[in-house]
């Protein structure tokens, strides 16, 4: 077996800290990636503080995963060493079911294998990307294209795919209109997302501290939720609202921003639950939906597009001692967008 630096989470309380981890030995199908970046995702606090559940420490998490491939199985047709790489949210699914027969594996009604939390075929829990390398099955191994620089692709494996998804199943493109709640992580990828398939794309953010950069990355109109005038301004404007903040909003009041048959998405996970008055469905046939994530086959598709469209996550890159710093800064949201761990570094 492979022994390998990494961070763990050790309690829900205590910091992240360096340690070494053991990567198994690789079977047939089996890839071993040299992870070169690391995502930080929202879901990595949360799970490192048990905010959605028990977790069993020690844990490495991690799954915006970029690298480059070292070795391969016997029977891997998929890779060569060499090639360019990543890794998402999920290592592995029972491959039978119907939503995993349909590319749907991150809905496998068996529960996919997730990339750290999970456990895997072996039986062992799995490990995620805050680490030298990392082995996946070559089925759950995607391609980063040559148009990505692999810093800048990393956050796509998470962030992108999961406000890909949703725009891709609501069928956002020329002649939808489009809001995104929040200008973070997730959010900034939907607007670049959303205006690259051709939406009017509109921001919902607090403030209007971040206006310039909506602009920019392809919003149409960017409006302050702090503003009472916004929601009375906005009402019945949009066909789509994707939702990616992390935190109880009043659903209601951004229900009554949709037109008729419009539907809201959420893709951000509040601890909490969220309360939805039948009454801002009803009048204008409107639908309140959640999405996670993409299977395999549609975050390749993810890939090939952001690189067709010369597209990458906004990033700040980290050494690995700066972990635990950063997952305050991004509860603070001091981060424009992603911070992303130099893997070299752990």
């Amino acid at each position: 077996m492979l022994t390998v630096n990494a961070y763990a989470a050790t309690s829900a309380t205590e910091p992240l800290a360096p340690t070494t981890i053991e990567r198994r030995d690789l079977d047939p199908h089996d890839v071993l990636i040299d992870i070169k970046f690391s995502g930080i995702c929202h879901s990595d606090i949360h799970t490192a503080r048990s905010e959605w559940g028990p977790t069993t420490y020690p844990i490495v998490v991690g799954h915006e995963i970029a690298g480059v491939v070292r070795e391969v199985g016997s029977a891997v047709t998929k890779f060569a060493v060499g090639d360019r790489v990543g890794v998402g949210c999920m290592v592995d699914s029972c491959r039978e079911c119907d939503n995993c027969r349909k590319g749907l594996e991150q809905y496998c009604r068996n529960g996919n294998v997730q990339t750290y939390g999970g456990v895997g075929r072996d039986g062992k829990p799995t490990q995620g990307g805050y680490a030298q390398a990392i082995v996946v099955t070559e089925d759950f191994v995607l391609r980063i294209p040559d148009g990505i620089e692999l810093d800048a692709a990393t956050p796509l494996l998470c962030a992108g795919i999961t406000t890909y998804s949703p725009l891709r199943h609501w069928k956002a493109g020329p002649g939808t209109r489009v809001a995104v709640v929040g200008m973070g992580g997730l959010g900034h990828m939907a607007v670049k997302l959303a205006h690259a398939m051709g939406a009017e794309v509109t921001v919902l953010s607090q403030s209007l501290k971040k206006q310039e950069d909506g602009l920019r990355l392809g919003a149409d109109q960017y409006h302050a939720t702090s503003d009472a005038e916004t929601f009375t301004k906005l009402a019945g404007s949009f066909d789509l609202i994707i939702n990616t903040v992390s935190a109880k909003i009043d659903l209601d009041a951004y229900l009554r921003l949709l037109a008729v048959d419009g539907t809201l998405v959420n893709v951000g996970a509040p601890e909490d639950p969220l309360s939805v008055h039948a009454f801002s469905l009803i009048p204008a046939r409107r639908s309140f939906a959640g999405s996670m994530i993409g299977g395999i086959a549609e975050t390749q598709e993810m890939l090939d597009f952001c690189a067709e469209h010369g597209l990458g996550a906004e990033i700040e890159v980290i050494p690995a001692e700066k972990i635990n710093e950063a997952y305050e800064r991004v509860l603070a949201s001091d981060v424009r967008y992603r911070f992303v761990i130099d893997a070299s570094t752990f």
